[in-house]
């Protein structure tokens, strides 16, 4: 007798099979369940100017952007589905339901574009799927629009997914692709109507039309950050819990992304919660350690909003409440070295003469502490850098739908660029003193302090969007005593 092997190897579903009756039984007694009529995404009404930009860059060649893929997290379970930040902001759809969809921008005269959403509609319940489909079906994820539904939420004609490879098996127009999102597109879209070069120009130029921030992705940003201050509230509540628990940067990263939750997406990033010298490590994620409250903690962390933006806070506190006299020395240098690029905000501003201003402050003050030996500007200059031992990244970077906001753009209209009205940015310096540094004198050994801000360059300076959250040591002290 031949055993088949693939069934006797794998299990499969652990469900009981679906018998006919079952089935039939289904597909029947199903009352309809519409959207309202008057629903639209958020922020709709700045969608066709956002679709418009991107068109008008591309006059004549189809383009192509998808939300992205479902990843496998562990055998059958998926992580939850986040959808690709240029899509959500040219779509306005930004809900766990979009894995697969795709936006098209087909074009229409010799100028224009007609955009058409390729998307998988809601499981019908005439078909087993609704029930039986534990990646996509209704009754293992939730409810989905329907075509016209979607149409209405978005404003745009939609089209069902299974109909996409239609669309690439007739005529080939010059396309860009979105690349490294949806390898199954990719495989779908000729390669004989695209090039890598463009491909990566699309993925450039999306980048650049989201650096001015509208009014709208403003008040998400100034909401995002309002979200992230009552979590800051609510871990500062926290610590004398944490203090008592084995892995209380653990407990800090719990009580802070549980706001997160309750109040938007989740996190904008992994919530970064370093007691001790773990603040020395830029990306300390593990959060696996204890508190001690002879030490700092710093807790850099950001609420993502429903429509996907983000803050990006970080505060440098003192798990006893009250900074020792080394500490505040390290503190005060850094907030120095902040208040002092945040001085220079300003529309036409190069992107980094902040950051320039900030390590000068930085180097100065190392100097004075007999730790650089170098005089400063020697210390600050291209061929020198050692300043940057102990503060090793830049102080700063833009922000909106993506943490690390429109990172794909061209350097002279970014890094090496000048800022303009609408830029949201992050103000970030810091100090990571290693615990096994020997320059460093004893004391201030396995020390790290960060001050982080997010601001809006208005028409004469900066507006601090996170000054809801004390900056000094003292008003710190006061903000711990107070809450606890």
């Amino acid at each position: 007798m031949t055993r088949d092997v693939t069934t006797h190897l794998h299990t499969g579903s652990h469900d009981l099979p679906v018998s006919e009756a079952l089935d039939s039984f289904m597909s029947t007694g199903w009352a309809p369940s519409p959207l309202s009529t008057d629903t639209r995404v958020p922020g709709y009404a700045n969608l066709p100017d956002r679709r418009g930009r991107l068109s008008a860059r591309f006059p004549g060649e189809r383009l192509v952007v998808p939300a992205g893929v479902l990843k496998v997290r562990s055998n059958d379970t998926d992580h939850r589905f986040r959808p690709h930040s240029a899509y959500a902001w040219l779509t306005g759809l930004t809900g766990e339901d979009q894995p697969g969809h795709v936006l098209v921008l087909e074009p229409a005269g010799p100028e224009g574009h007609e955009a058409v959403l390729y998307i998988r509609p809601r499981s019908p319940r005439d078909s087993s799927g609704f029930y039986r489909d534990r990646r996509y079906g209704e009754f293992w994820v939730g409810r989905r629009p329907d075509l016209d539904e979607t149409a209405m939420l978005t404003g745009l004609r939609c089209e069902h997914l299974d109909d996409l490879p239609k669309l690439f098996a007739g005529s080939r127009p010059s396309t860009r692709l979105l690349a490294g999102v949806d390898p199954a597109l990719e495989a779908l879209v000729s390669q004989e109507s695209r090039t890598a070069e463009g491909d990566a120009e699309l993925e450039t130029v999306l980048s650049e039309l989201r650096l001015i921030k509208e009014p709208w992705e403003v008040g998400q940003l100034q909401l995002a950050v309002h979200h992230t201050t009552v979590g800051f509230d609510d871990v500062v509540r926290a610590l004398p819990q944490a203090l008592r628990h084995p892995r209380g940067e653990r407990w800090i990263e719990g009580v802070f992304n549980l706001r997160a939750r309750a109040e938007g997406n989740g996190t904008g990033y992994d919530t970064i919660a370093a007691s001790g010298a773990h603040a020395c490590v830029l990306h300390w994620i593990r959060n696996d350690g204890a508190l001690d409250p002879s030490k700092l903690l710093l807790l850099d962390a950001g609420v993502e909003t429903d429509t996907l933006y983000t803050a990006d806070v970080t505060r440098t506190l003192p798990l006893s409440g009250r900074f020792s006299a080394a500490q505040r020395d390290v503190y005060d240098l850094v907030l120095a070295a902040q208040d002092a690029a945040i001085a220079v905000l300003k529309p036409g501003v190069r992107f980094r003469d902040f950051h320039r201003e900030a390590m000068r402050v930085i180097a100065e003050g190392l100097h004075e502490w007999g730790i650089l030996r170098l005089p400063p500007e020697r210390a600050l200059a291209e061929d020198s850098g050692l300043y940057r031992r102990y503060t090793l990244c830049s102080s700063g970077h833009m922000l909106g739908i993506d943490v690390h906001d429109c990172a794909q753009a061209r350097a002279e209209t970014y890094l090496d660029g000048v800022l303009e009205e609408g830029h949201v940015l992050t103000v970030e310096p810091g100090l990571y003193l290693q615990p096994d540094d020997e320059t460093l004198p004893l004391e201030l050994r396995g020390m790290g302090v960060r001050i982080e801000d997010d601001l809006l360059i208005t028409s004469d300076g900066a507006k601090l969007l996170s000054d809801a959250l004390p900056r000094n040591a003292t008003d710190v002290e006061e903000w711990m005593d107070r809450l606890l």
